[in-house]
């Protein structure tokens, strides 16, 4: 029999502590999810008046950002872009030592990577991220988060951040792939969204209301996922072949598109770029390739 004194030794897991600076819209539904995930949650703000709902439900508001820092040994920093928070963060070197630091402000990659080469300066251990979905998103199983940068400090870290989303996604120790990624995948969807509207404007322009085209753009909407794959086969093989349908019969489409716009007084600039895109790659002999090979003039490296 185990004595009564060794019967409940066990000890049970300890959450990790957990600073979020920055406590707007996302801001607040970062710290919202590390409450839900049961990890302490120490929070700051630039201006005073913000985050009373966290703090609600649990979060300690730290006097001063220091305090919030030397609070945890995890920080989450949120701002609105690179200037915020390397504003914020500048001051806090000294404080942040020995801390991981992870950046899921908004920016570019180059601003990503810039702020990578401040933390190493002062050996900080250092994750930048990008968040890809909406505020009431984040915490749930449909949440995309991405990290890069610190291995090590991924690793370490890896279940704390998965209250954020599950599973969290490292992408790789460049810090600025996860803004890569961020920056690609809202390329792809602004474009989108763009020609989305553009479609609503030219049905209405023909007197047809957008409830009667809604339907039928889910017939569109549903071919992208398998043309996403074998143009990333395309792309990365540098081989276009048109399996039905070559470049030179699309831009007959665009150039079709283009006119009728035109002709109901739209604005075309979206319509012209593509059309100036198609055309070039045509003039430079893909014509009989896939619409995937308009990559050869659009990227730079080409």
């Amino acid at each position: 029999m185990v004595p009564m004194t060794q019967a409940h030794t066990t000890t049970a897991p300890t959450s990790t502590p957990v600073t979020v600076l920055g406590l707007g819209d996302m801001g607040r539904s970062l710290a919202r999810a590390f409450l839900a995930a049961g990890h302490p949650t120490t929070v700051w703000n630039r201006s005073p008046g913000k985050g009373e709902d966290v703090v609600a439900l649990g979060a300690v508001r730290a006097a001063s950002a220091e305090e919030a820092v030397r609070a945890s040994g995890l920080v989450v920093v949120c701002l609105v872009d690179y200037d915020a928070s390397d504003a914020v963060l500048e001051p806090l070197a000294g404080a942040l030592e020995g801390r991981v630091l992870v950046n899921l402000t908004s920016d570019t990659p180059a601003r990503s990577r810039q702020t990578a080469a401040w933390a190493a300066k002062h050996s900080l251990a250092y994750l930048d991220g990008a968040i890809m979905v909406p505020v009431d998103v984040v915490g749930s199983a449909e949440a995309l988060v991405f990290h890069s940068g610190d291995r090590a400090a991924y690793a370490a870290h890896e279940d704390t951040l998965k209250a954020l989303g599950e599973p969290a996604t490292y992408l790789g120790e460049d810090h600025g792939l996860a803004a890569a990624y961020d920056m690609a995948m809202l390329d792809f969807f602004y474009g989108a969204m763009g020609g989305l509207v553009h479609a609503f404007a030219l049905a209405r322009a023909e007197g047809i209301e957008g409830a009667s085209l809604a339907p039928y753009l889910n017939t569109i909407a549903g071919i992208l996922p398998p043309i996403a794959a074998y143009t990333a086969a395309d792309v990365d093989s540098g081989t276009y072949p048109p399996d039905g349908a070559n470049l030179a019969m699309m831009a007959a489409s665009v150039d079709h598109i283009l006119h009728t716009a035109q002709d109901r007084g739209l604005d075309v600039s979206q319509l012209a770029g593509l059309k100036s895109v198609t055309d070039r790659a045509i003039a430079e002999g893909h014509g009989t390739s896939s619409w995937s090979s308009i990559i050869e003039v659009i990227a730079a490296d080409r």
